[in-house]
């Protein structure tokens, strides 16, 4: 019977000191967060404005205290709508940057020539420049992260950047939240709570498995985790998103970071197309193990189908 006391004060006394260890913090990365296609991304679901859009964007960025996220302008869509000014002077006005997404997204390999590319790049600069005023805004994110078919447009291309004095803004992690931004606004019109909410736990099932993969690829490419870029865009669905994903960032050990500190890392060296651990890794001759997504829960859809 004595015995049984004992060990139950033991018991008593070991599991609160056990409960009381928290759990092992996940490994710090630092992560410079980027934004494209300003002043407008995809449809416009119905109950939102191109403003409305923004300001969830630029509170959901204060709120996780990131302290600068470029956002790159496509200035041919600043004709689209008149209120769509309003949205670079807001981010302008949260004390965050813009930077140049040429004039009309044009894709630098299916551009004509690159004479007319270059155009659309010089075309995209003045309503740039003229919000950015005695700041830095001479980074050119290529639209689809397309930097040349080709290696004399390629090099053509950057040639004609660097001598205009522009970085190349790389990108080491998306999550495809511009897959995601059409359905959205149709399963809004339609009311159709039900998939838009199957669309949400797809989608952060996405994120989570997307995290994972960025630690795991960057540790084969290069031994660390690297300094990240990641890529969103600003439109509807990520406005609404955007608080899930930086939340899991958070929770991943997320460190904001600004793209110029994250980009000052050796492995951001060579601009090129795509992301700079799948084309780094391709270099290297290394085939990329990816996190299987199969079995964990993650529901089958077909995004380009819903609500049509």
């Amino acid at each position: 019977m004595n015995n049984i006391r004992t060990l139950s004060l033991a018991l008593a006394l070991i599991l609160p000191a056990a409960t009381a260890f928290p759990a092992p913090a996940a490994e710090r990365f630092d992560i410079a967060i980027t934004v494209d296609d300003m002043p407008s991304h995809g449809k416009l679901p119905p109950g939102m404005t191109r403003l409305g859009i923004v300001q969830a964007h630029l509170a959901t960025l204060k709120a996780h205290g990131v302290p600068e996220a470029y956002g790159f302008v496509n200035a041919g869509r600043l004709a689209d709508d008149p209120g769509n000014a309003a949205v670079l002077d807001a981010w302008r006005a949260a004390g965050y940057p813009l930077a140049n997404h040429t004039f009309s997204h044009l894709n630098l390999n299916k551009a004509a020539s690159l004479d007319a590319w270059t155009a659309d790049v010089i075309a995209g600069e003045p309503d740039v420049a003229a919000r950015m005023q005695g700041a830095d805004w001479r980074y050119l994110r290529f639209p689809n992260l397309a930097a040349g078919a080709d290696r004399e447009r390629s090099e053509g291309a950057l040639a004609f950047l660097a001598a205009r004095g522009y970085r190349v803004a790389d990108v080491s992690v998306a999550f495809s939240d511009w897959v995601y931004t059409d359905a959205y606004a149709r399963c809004v019109a339609k009311g159709d709570s039900e998939s838009v909410a199957a669309m949400k736990a797809h989608y952060l099932k996405a994120v989570e498995r997307g995290i994972a993969g960025m630690k795991a690829a960057s540790r084969q490419v290069y031994g660390r985790v690297i300094p990240q870029v990641l890529l969103t865009h600003l439109g509807g669905w990520s406005a609404v998103t955007l608080p899930d994903v930086l939340d899991r960032l958070d929770a991943a050990g997320a460190r904001y970071v600004a793209l110029a500190d994250a980009q000052a890392d050796p492995a951001y060296r060579e601009a090129g197309s795509g992301s700079v651990v799948t084309r780094t890794a391709r270099k290297k001759g290394i085939r990329l193990a990816g996190v299987d997504g199969d079995g964990d829960g993650a529901p089958a859809l077909d995004i380009g189908r819903l609500c049509r």
